[in-house]
């Protein structure tokens, strides 16, 4: 799977202790991608292997955005910090607004993200599997 892993200033902390704890789950086959410093503080602290891309304020929630219309991300782990202003505010709600359209899983809390990666650790995400075997019209 490809996931991608971002986090704001104030969580950078939270992200990489959440990386740490789930290590194991993450190096398990998976394509990891996270924006700069996120990736670069993720990498510091682990063995794991992330592609960076630009920091968020310079484009790189851009970039993850840019896979996630083309349907090339699985799941995205966004640690965003609610009570601080972002200057690249639009940029954060148009990658939002792309995985609502795509219906990819992005977590945007610690609680959602230990959800998501406790079930890809058991073996039970397949949302791509349930997204085309139940369509929208079925569930009436």
């Amino acid at each position: 799977m490809n996931i991608a892993l971002i986090a704001h200033d104030r969580k950078k902390e939270e992200m990489v202790n959440f990386a740490v704890a789930y290590e194991h789950v993450f190096a398990a086959g998976h394509t990891l991608y996270a924006t700069g410093t996120t990736g670069q503080r993720i990498m510091d602290n682990t063995k794991l292997n992330v592609h960076r891309f630009m920091s968020g304020p310079l484009g790189g929630d851009q970039q993850i955005g840019a896979l996630v219309a083309q349907n090339e991300m699985d799941l995205i782990i966004f640690l965003r910090d609610p009570l601080m202003a972002q200057p690249h505010e639009p940029d954060i709600i148009a990658l939002l607004r792309l995985c609502d359209v795509q219906g990819i899983p992005c977590a945007t809390n610690i609680a959602t993200a230990e959800i998501l990666v406790k079930a890809l650790d058991r073996g039970d995400f397949a949302w791509r599997e349930l997204v085309h075997k139940y369509k929208p019209e079925d569930w009436s």
